[in-house]
C-alpha cells in the first residue's frame, strides 16, 4: 500500500486547511473525513476570524474565493455587562486596523476549501486510514483515534448550551458587533450579510441547558421577544431567519498534544467557551504553528520525530492555556450571584474601557497580534 507524508484524520475547517497547507508545500497528504460526517441540513453557524487566520486562509487562495457577503468585517465591538453603565468598546479604529474581524459563513468556509482542494494535486482524499509517517488528528471533540492513542482528557461540562441561528433586524448593523454578559447567560450578535445584506447578525447565546431547551422550543414570537429583553432593543427589533442548532459547551483540554508519529491539532486538542470567538482562530493558528516547525525541520528529521513535534506542542501549550483560562473567568466570573463579584466584574468593565493601553493590548490579542 502506498505510504503518504501526512494522514490527516478530519474533514473540518481545520483538517482541510493543514491538508492545503501541507500539499502546497509539496507533501503527500491523505485527507481522511470522520465517518458519519456530515453537514446539518441548514448551517447557521458563523465564524469569527481574526487577522491570523484571514492571511493564513489568504495564503491558501481560499479567502479571495468567498462571496463579498459571505465574510464581514467587524468594525466595533460593545460589550454590556448585567449592569448600568457596565459597558466596554472596542474600535478598529482606535487600534489603527481595518476590522477587528471577519464573521464568516461556516458553510460557505467549508466550500471553498473544498474548493481549493480540488486544485490540490498533492492531497488525496481517503474513506479509511492509511501508512503515513505523520497522522495529524483534527477529528472535533469526539475524536476517537486520540483515546486509542492514549490521550486523556481535562474536561468541564458548563451545563449550558450554545444556541446558534441567524437573525435580520430592523436598522443596519454598521458593522459592530454586540455581546450581553447576563449572568449566567452570554448573548453574542456577529454582524453578517446573510439573509439580509447591512441588516442581519449571526446569534451565538449560551445558555443554562434548561433554558437553552425553552428557547430552542420556542416559537418565533416568544424567541424574539426573548430576544428584545436580551438586548434591550440596541440593536432593533430581531427577527429570526433561521433554524435553531444548539451544542453542548465545554473546557476540554488534551493531556498531550504529540507523541511519535503523530499530533493533535484543532477542538481534538482544546476546546474553549465560545464568548471570545476564538475557537477556529485557535485551530487555524495550530495548522501555521505545525507547518512552520516541519518546513523548518533539519533535513535528516523525519515527518513523526517525537522531538519535531514537541517544538509544536511547545508552541502552542502556552496560547491555548491562556485562551482557555480567559474565557472560563469571564464565563465564572459573570455567572456569579455574589453581590460583591457582580460590582468588582461590572466595575472591571468600566475600567478597562477607559484604560487605553490596556484597552489596546487587549484589541492587539483579539486581532491576533
Amino acid at each position: 500500500m502506498e505510504k503518504f507524508d501526512v494522514l490527516v484524520r478530519g474533514s473540518g475547517c481545520v483538517g482541510r486547511s493543514l491538508a492545503l497547507a501541507l500539499g502546497a508545500r509539496g507533501f503527500r497528504v491523505a485527507l481522511l473525513a470522520r465517518p458519519g460526517a456530515r453537514k446539518p441540513d441548514a448551517d447557521v453557524r458563523a465564524y469569527a476570524l481574526n487577522a491570523q487566520s484571514v492571511a493564513l486562509l489568504t495564503r491558501l487562495r481560499v479567502w479571495e474565493g468567498l462571496a463579498e457577503d459571505a465574510r464581514t468585517p467587524v468594525h466595533d465591538m460593545r460589550i454590556h455587562g448585567d449592569r448600568a453603565g457596565a459597558e466596554l468598546h472596542f474600535s478598529a479604529w482606535e487600534q489603527g486596523a481595518g476590522e477587528l474581524a471577519h464573521i464568516v459563513d461556516a458553510a460557505a468556509l467549508e466550500d471553498q476549501l473544498d474548493a481549493a482542494l480540488r486544485f490540490a494535486p498533492h492531497v488525496h482524499r481517503v474513506t479509511e486510514p492509511v501508512p503515513a509517517t505523520l497522522q495529524a488528528l483534527c477529528e472535533g471533540r469526539d475524536t476517537v483515534a486520540a483515546a486509542e492513542l492514549g490521550v486523556d482528557y481535562e474536561r468541564h461540562d458548563y451545563g449550558h448550551l450554545g444556541v446558534a441561528t441567524r437573525l435580520t433586524a430592523s436598522r443596519p448593523h454598521q458593522g459592530q458587533a454586540w455581546q450581553w454578559f447576563r449572568s449566567p447567560d452570554v448573548l453574542a450578535l456577529l454582524p453578517f450579510d446573510r439573509p439580509e445584506p447591512g441588516r442581519s447578525y449571526g446569534l451565538v447565546w449560551s445558555l443554562p441547558r434548561e433554558q437553552a431547551q425553552r428557547m430552542l422550543a420556542a416559537g418565533p414570537t416568544e424567541f424574539e421577544s426573548a430576544l428584545l429583553a436580551a438586548t434591550g432593543g440596541a440593536a432593533g427589533t430581531l427577527k429570526l431567519a433561521g433554524e435553531r442548532q444548539a451544542w453542548p459547551l465545554q473546557l476540554c483540554r488534551a493531556d498531550r498534544l504529540c507523541g511519535p508519529g503523530w499530533v493533535l491539532l484543532g477542538d481534538a486538542a482544546h476546546l474553549v467557551h465560545p464568548l471570545a470567538g476564538q475557537g477556529l482562530n485557535l485551530g487555524l493558528a495550530d495548522v501555521q504553528a505545525l507547518v512552520d516547525v516541519i518546513t523548518s525541520r533539519e533535513s535528516w528529521r523525519g515527518l513523526g520525530d517525537d522531538k519535531l513535534l514537541r517544538r509544536y506542542a511547545r508552541a502552542r501549550v502556552a496560547p491555548t492555556w491562556a485562551m482557555g483560562e480567559l474565557t472560563d473567568g469571564l464565563l465564572r466570573g459573570f455567572a456569579s450571584q455574589v453581590p460583591a463579584i457582580a460590582r468588582i466584574r461590572n466595575e472591571g468593565l468600566r475600567l478597562v474601557d477607559r484604560a487605553g493601553p490596556l484597552k489596546k493590548w487587549l484589541t492587539a490579542r483579539a486581532l491576533g497580534h
